[in-house]
């Protein structure tokens, strides 16, 4: 899948020109070039700090956000794995708590560039790499490290021992490479078990969980169930922790919907299932309250976006680009709204199911806006128009981001919510002057 990374900075854009003309984005999954590309580094991935590594399909971003302030919390710094960027290359590296500056990104991608020849590896190979390269290199008390696709052959499960494994929500995405079985999704995911390291999962199916134990035991992983070996329960302003002989109450999280609180009590799970890094009660707590993770129904502030709504409307963003995905932000969506007019703005990838994510927005809207997205194999507009209106929405079309807010603004929309692509959020946010930093 194409990655369309660019950057403002020349010295960045050299290498990632050059990381193009190398490796143009074909996606083969399978970890036989990443190690090869490792072992040429030095094999940097075996010099890392205790790391967590989050697998799933919708989710682990989230997760990563929650690991990352509880730690942050409790006074230890963290490096951070995480894809896709959405408006800087650098959002993907975080080196001690800071975002790869343009220098170090530039002489990273440089460096593993010049030894990648002749191996095909591909630009995320390549980016997993440069972030371990950074990790290795840069002391810190835990690395926190998302799969990018799957699990099984992610190019970072060459991670040999981490602290703690995890799996966030499972769902229907990129079947293409997963497979059109959500069973054998979940045994994709379940791939990134380790022998003696605890895999954290959340409550799925029967048939899920079975597969995910039989993955997990052939690895001689211990699998933590949510519950079977903790659980939470989320109350109107709180969420409540616990597992045997310990439990922990928060606030539900900034982060909105109550899926959150899911992933943060998954979060807490893996923090407590593990011996390496010492995370104390009330940092667990604090994450409620730290974690930030852009484009995870999001409201915008001012700035140039938002600001071509009238001062009483709010715009809002998130990146569902799955029917798994667009659930829990159908269900923010209605405690939002609260029967003000909402307005969706859509963009969405052509190998993506538009119907089904559609489908699940749809009670709540009164008017669909469809967008392309720029750089990218989208929908055709006018066909996610279409769907739209077979499902009884009121639906058009707009050549880009602006021109769809100004018409949601001359229709009356009290609500904006973009949605369907991260490609599309990361759009918005630069629009916004509200890069995530």
């Amino acid at each position: 899948m194409p990655d369309h990374a660019t950057s403002s900075d020349p010295a960045v854009q050299a290498q990632l020109d050059r990381l193009w003309a190398l490796s143009p984005g074909a996606d083969v999954l399978g970890l036989e070039r990443i190690t090869r590309l490792l072992a040429r580094l030095g094999d940097p991935h075996l010099s890392l700090p205790p790391v967590f590594h989050v697998a799933g399909t919708n989710g682990k971003g989230s997760t990563c956000a929650f690991l990352r302030a509880a730690i942050e919390a409790a006074g230890h710094s963290v490096h951070v794995f995480s894809s896709p960027h959405l408006v800087r290359f650098n959002e993907r590296i975080r080196i001690a708590g800071r975002l790869a500056d343009d220098a170090t990104l530039a002489a990273l991608l440089e460096e593993v560039l010049d030894r990648s020849d002749g191996i095909g590896a591909s630009f995320f190979e390549v980016t997993t790499a440069a972030a371990f390269l950074a990790f290795a290199r840069t002391p810190a008390a835990a690395a926190i490290v998302e799969v990018g696709l799957g699990g099984r052959l992610d190019a970072t499960n060459v991670l040999v021992r981490p602290a703690a494994t995890g799996i966030a929500a499972l769902g229907m995405d990129h079947e293409a490479f997963l497979g059109n079985r959500l069973a054998d999704i979940a045994a994709e995911k379940a791939g990134i078990a380790k022998r003696d390291v605890p895999l954290v999962t959340m409550n799925y199916p029967v048939a899920l969980r079975r597969r995910i134990a039989d993955v997990a035991a052939g690895a001689g992983a211990p699998v933590i169930a949510r519950n079977a070996d903790w659980w939470s329960e989320t109350a109107r302003t709180t969420m409540r922790y616990r597992d045997a002989g310990f439990s922990v109450v928060s606030h539900r999280p900034r982060l909105v919907g109550p899926h959150q609180s899911r992933n943060l009590a998954l979060a807490i799970a893996m923090l407590r299932h593990q011996g390496a890094v010492t995370v104390p009660e009330a940092a667990l707590r604090a994450a409620a309250d730290w974690a930030r993770w852009p484009a995870r129904m999001q409201r915008l502030g001012r700035g140039p976006l938002r600001d071509r709504l009238p001062d009483d409307a709010e715009l809002w963003l998130d990146g569902a680009h799955n029917p798994s995905a667009a659930q829990p932000v159908a269900r923010a969506l209605r405690d939002i709204a609260r029967g003000r007019h909402v307005t969706l703005v859509i963009g969405m990838l052509a190998n993506k199911d538009a119907t089904g994510v559609l489908r699940i927005l749809a009670p709540s809207l009164a008017r669909v806006i469809a967008v392309p997205v720029a750089g990218h194999q989208p929908h055709d507009p006018a066909t996610l128009a279409r769907i739209a209106a077979e499902l009884s929405v009121a639906a058009e079309i707009a050549d880009a981001l602006p021109d769809a807010v100004d018409r949601a603004a001359a229709g009356g929309a009290e609500v904006v919510l973009i949605a369907g692509s991260l490609y599309l959020a990361g759009e918005a946010l630069a629009l916004n002057d509200e890069a995530p930093d």
